[in-house]
């Protein structure tokens, strides 16, 4: 794999035909992608549960309501009791990866406590569970057009109302979902 096919810190987009549920109509942030294979988070489908809900599993005393009301997403179908936190980058927590200028990962708790005592980064989305890829699998799916691919964009993850980001990753391409077809073919 070169460095052109590289595609961390860029945002798979769900191709309108692609039906598997964990998948459908979403919208991956690539945290990590290299020749063994990728890691993402999936930014577009909320859970039904509250980060208050976490906080208080994890007995971190809260006592903003707008924080505990803050949304946890579904980040993909490995480790879904596991949480990945995206967020600004502005402080070096233990379980940390600094993906870009605009974006890091963070996995540990010590960003939860943070978080709930006001001390933590500017903008955050957590999510349970994340994405994943064997070495050559997205590469693949990418050639069997399951995905579009391009640079991500913080404001799409942080500040872009969940039920247009799909529609907002795609338009950073020019593309309009809605105008492709749902069938698959190879000239």
């Amino acid at each position: 794999m070169n460095n052109d096919a590289c595609l961390t810190d860029h945002f798979l987009i769900a191709m309108p035909q692609l039906d598997d549920p964990n998948f459908f109509q979403s919208v991956t942030y690539i945290c990590q992608h290299d020749a063994e294979g990728a890691m993402g988070v999936i930014i577009n489908q909320p859970l039904d549960m509250k980060l208050g809900e976490i906080l208080e599993q994890l007995e971190i005393d809260n006592d903003n309501e707008t924080l505990a009301q803050q949304m946890v997403y579904f980040g993909g179908p490995i480790q879904q009791d596991r949480g990945f936190i995206l967020h600004s980058p502005s402080k070096n927590w233990q379980g940390t990866l600094f993906i870009s200028d605009d974006i890091a990962l963070t996995t540990s708790s010590d960003i939860l406590k943070d978080i709930a005592n006001q001390d933590g980064p500017k903008d955050c989305l957590l999510a349970l569970g994340y994405a994943g890829w064997g070495a050559g699998q997205l590469e693949e799916e990418l050639a069997q057009n399951a995905w579009l691919n391009v640079p991500a964009s913080a404001e799409i993850i942080f500040d872009t109302p969940i039920e247009k980001r799909w529609h907002a990753a795609a338009s950073l391409l020019g593309v309009d979902l809605q105008l492709l077809s749902d069938d698959i073919g190879h000239a």
